[in-house]
């Protein structure tokens, strides 16, 4: 008796697949609704590819054979050669100090030839979800010590750090999101406080000036120091200990604002940074402070807050249904910077108002949803650690966006999955989603 051959997408989600198209669809309305303008023909722009939504087809397209492509692939084939995968991005991202190209101030594309260019930190997520999950489902690796938590880290820390070079800050807080897989698989909260303090000292650092700052850590080391008044006699370097985070803390809110804010970060991200805490940016070193005051005598200084505002604009005069589709008085008048990438968000609200964002918000609830479904289904330590990659990428990339369109996060180069414009960031959530899907079809197999 001969075994039938498997079809393509035999076994495959198709809720997943489903929201996976409608999202697709709804980004390329987007785009569209912000580029085309009555006297533009559809047909030529098509085929002369000079328009974004005509090239975001295209993307659509290649994106649609790469998940076929994928779908015919087995499953154990990106079980073997991800660590190989792994390295390969990682070599791609070094590449591009090499011979990168700079767009908007980052380092960070590889040239393609024909007005397009590759983003290989965004092709990288991929590689390190397949290393991350090839690494958390050896036999030999219990994620009980100390070792084998550097390691994991070490994996998702080093692109991390690489896109932090290339300044390309957003995409860098991405690879954080592992950390939230990593503590599903195990790893101890105390790592995941840790970083949340990390985050509250540093807000702290930014609203309070040096003299409260440092009065606020000295009252809570005296706090500390009270309580655990009967440790420390009986182990005076407890004692020593208090007083160094102490002091560390304090040299932390220096270091935050000479180094973060004047040497690390740019002017523009230092003052979107500052200016969601209603504070100013104040340059300190010698040399940005003659910058500052030569653009301001020539009356250059810009507005790091102006797409901000102009987002918050759209967003509003959408009202609750909106203008409609193609009617955007913000949208037409391309009033929004880059609407079509890290803003996309307010297209669709000015177009369909409240109801419409609401509704693509209940989309993607139900996309990031089924993906912790389908994570929780697998037999396989791989496969679902790979998932919930998925998953928290996806959770990511859309809060940090959202927050950043409204107000109430800096504006740090997040894309919105599926909906904006670019070839890397779609052909990505493309492979990542499919992948994923290509695992759930074979979930009876355990892969390692």
């Amino acid at each position: 008796m001969t075994q039938k051959p498997e079809r393509i997408g035999g076994g495959i989600d198709s809720t997943l697949v489903l929201l996976y198209f409608v999202l697709v669809f709804i980004g390329f309305i987007a785009i569209f609704s912000v580029e085309y303008r009555s006297a533009d023909s559809i047909t030529q722009s098509l085929l002369e590819l000079k328009k974004s939504y005509a090239k975001q087809l295209l993307f659509i397209g290649i994106s649609t054979l790469v998940a076929l492509f994928i779908l015919l692939i087995d499953s154990k084939f990106f079980t073997t050669v991800a660590n190989l995968l792994y390295l390969f991005g990682i070599l791609l991202m070094l590449l591009t100090f090499v011979i990168g190209k700079d767009i908007s101030g980052s380092k960070s594309w590889i040239a393609l030839g024909g007005g397009f260019n590759l983003q290989p930190a965004e092709l990288c997520k991929v590689f390190t979800a397949l290393a991350l999950a090839k690494y958390l489902s050896r036999q030999d690796v219990e994620f009980t010590n100390f070792r084998s938590h550097l390691i994991a880290m070490g994996i998702t820390l080093v692109p991390a750090l690489l896109s932090i070079a290339q300044k390309e800050t957003g995409l860098a807080l991405v690879y954080f999101s592992f950390f939230l897989v990593m503590y599903r698989e195990g790893l101890p909260p105390v790592y995941l406080i840790f970083g949340f303090s990390v985050i509250a000292l540093f807000v702290t650092a930014i609203v309070l000036e040096m003299i409260p700052y440092s009065i606020m850590i000295g009252i809570i080391a005296f706090i500390a120091s009270y309580m655990m008044w009967r440790q420390i006699k009986r182990n005076f370097v407890l004692m020593i200990v208090i007083v160094f985070a102490g002091i560390t803390t304090i040299g932390f809110k220096y270091f935050v604002d000479n180094i973060v804010f004047d040497k690390i970060m740019k002017p523009y991200q230092s003052e979107r940074v500052l200016n969601l805490f209603g504070k100013n940016y104040e340059p300190k070193s010698p040399e940005r402070i003659a910058q500052f005051e030569a653009d301001k005598a020539k009356g250059k200084k810009k507005d790091y807050t102006y797409n901000v505002k102009q987002s918050k604009i759209a967003i509003g005069s959408g009202g609750f249904l909106g203008k409609g589709f193609l009617k955007g008085v913000t949208t037409q008048g391309e009033f929004v910077p880059a609407q079509n990438t890290d803003f996309i968000f307010t297209a669709i609200a000015e177009s369909f108002g409240f109801w419409g964002s609401a509704l693509l918000l209940i989309v993607y609830f139900l996309f990031l949803m089924r993906t912790i479904k389908l994570a929780e289904r697998q037999r396989s330590t791989f496969s679902r650690v790979y998932a919930y990659s998925v998953a928290s990428i996806l959770f990511f990339h859309v809060f940090i966006n959202i927050c950043m369109t409204i107000g109430l996060m800096p504006v740090i180069g997040i894309t919105l999955p599926l909906l904006s414009y670019g070839g890397s960031s779609i052909v990505t959530f493309t492979i990542l989603i499919f992948i994923m899907l290509r695992f759930d079809g074979n979930r009876q197999m355990v892969l390692r």
